[in-house]
């Protein structure tokens, strides 16, 4: 899905598409899915249309003018092509649903890649539709009554984002007029706080939960598993390869100490920021390492002991939406 560059359109047809947004019947967010009707799509002449329809008057007047019939004639049959762009422009929208709208969380600073999820009835191919949110625009193509298009966001603090209203429109099939809806869904998008650039690294295991991580590489072999490409050779089994007639890999377990605990109050010389993307930082180790660990936030229940994406994202997410007035209390 592309970008696009938006047109360029003269002053008088800046102020009127102002205008009309402002006019849009939805001003505030709803519920997913969002289905247009003839009342949610909004027409008007772009540029190009606007000198279409000035060069049919000067025709039609001439025709009439010198009482030329083939002109008049030529004249009328623009003009009904005209009507009839108006009419299939607001058709590529007509019974089009915004069904779902969705990113994956990234840290702040980096591109948001929301995902417009739409779908129309079957039978009619609806190409070349530009949606646009937030000063970023792309392409949506159905062509077998569903498609998706693929918006980059710009993202700055962490927390909820609220992307805004999402236009669609098209220009097709002549360019003589622009058709557009809106949606602008009630659920905002999360941006998890950017983890630090660099620092101490992750502080040593507590409890008695030793764990271990298996790794072609360590002191105790756990196993014997199938081989698989990219392993070293060293690691394999030769003996035992050759009574299986199959080639076997010995598999090692790493002892990695107890679980790590990462408690907020323990970065009390920091700044309230700076505590959240260290905590952030040391959580993107912890899962690099396969490390267990356990999150501890003031007026918040311990997260964890745990590992994995899941256990990622509630740490992540606890992070990103902790309040910025938070008093350094101790968890729940």
């Amino acid at each position: 899905m592309a970008s696009l560059i938006s047109p360029r359109r003269s002053p008088l047809l800046q102020r009127a598409h102002a205008r009309f947004d402002a006019w849009a019947r939805r001003r505030t967010p709803a519920a997913l899915p969002v289905r247009f009707d003839r009342h949610r799509i909004y027409i008007l002449p772009t540029r190009f249309g606007a000198f279409f329809t000035v060069l049919l008057l000067v025709m039609g007047v001439g025709a009439l003018n010198y009482n030329n019939n083939p002109a008049l004639l030529l004249c009328l049959l623009l003009a009904g092509a005209g009507i009839a762009s108006l009419l299939q422009a607001q058709l590529q929208l007509g019974g089009l649903e915004i069904h779902a709208i969705g990113a994956e969380p990234v840290p702040a600073g980096t591109a948001l890649l929301m995902r417009v999820h739409a779908r129309a009835p079957v039978g009619r191919a609806r190409r070349g539709l530009r949606v646009e949110c937030g000063g970023q625009a792309a392409v949506l193509s159905l062509d077998d009554g569903a498609g998706e298009a693929v918006l980059s966001l710009p993202t700055a603090t962490r927390g909820w984002l609220d992307p805004g209203r999402l236009r669609i429109s098209t220009t097709r099939p002549l360019g003589l007029a622009r058709a557009w809806a809106y949606a602008w869904s009630d659920a905002p998008l999360l941006v998890y706080p950017a983890p630090e650039a660099g620092g101490p690294p992750l502080p040593s295991g507590a409890g008695d939960s030793l764990h271990s991580r298996l790794q072609p590489a360590g002191d105790d072999v756990h196993h014997l598993r199938d081989w698989r490409r990219g392993d070293s050779r060293r690691a394999v089994a030769w003996k035992a390869s050759a009574r299986r007639d199959a080639l076997l890999v010995r598999e090692f377990e790493q002892p990695l100490g107890a679980d790590i605990v990462l408690d907020w109050r323990a970065l009390a010389a920091l700044r309230h920021e700076d505590r959240i993307r260290r905590l952030a930082r040391w959580v993107d180790e912890a899962e690099r390492e396969s490390r267990r660990y356990r999150l501890l936030l003031p007026g918040q229940p311990p997260l964890g002991p745990g590992s994995g994406a899941a256990h990622r994202h509630a740490c992540l997410r606890a992070l990103a939406l902790l309040p910025k007035d938070i008093a350094d209390g101790a968890p729940r």
